[in-house]
């Protein structure tokens, strides 16, 4: 093998390593995801993410945390189902907006998804719920 084929290959494994890296980093907007019609149906906002070394009830905790932290009321943590669900009622129309947070085992890590439901005729920015989803999501790492 040639040094310049040496290079190359060398390059090449970095190239490889470093999209990996970043894109474990980016788990959470990467996988985020948004279902429904603006105003005319309820918009469904969704994100998960793996949390290694900690176990479900411990992330469990964490995310109690953080969904307080994002300004949600209302914060129940329902072991039994190994969720945190909340609301927040920012329009003044009376009608909340619902969170629901989940942390389950996934081979040797904890798998947490959010969802964030918004009603019909309601509306929130996109890159503002990923955000705050994710924050919520990392925040069950403590």
């Amino acid at each position: 093998m040639t040094t310049r084929a040496i290079k190359t290959s060398v390059l090449g494994i970095c190239t490889v390593l470093l999209g990996v890296s970043q894109a474990a980093a980016q788990a959470c907007p990467g996988n985020f995801k948004a279902d429904g019609v603006p105003m005319v149906t309820g918009i469904t906002y969704r994100s998960w993410d793996l949390i290694k070394g900690k176990a479900p009830a411990a992330v469990l905790k964490n995310l109690a945390a953080a969904v307080a932290a994002e300004g949600f009321a209302g914060i129940r943590v329902e072991n039994a189902t190994s969720s945190v669900a909340a609301i927040q009622e920012t329009s003044g129309s009376g009608r909340p907006q619902t969170l629901r947070v989940t942390a389950r085992q996934s081979g040797p890590a904890t798998r947490v998804d959010a969802v964030f439901v918004v009603q019909a005729g309601q509306i929130a920015p996109e890159g503002y719920v990923r955000d705050a989803l994710c924050r919520v999501i990392a925040g069950g790492r403590g």
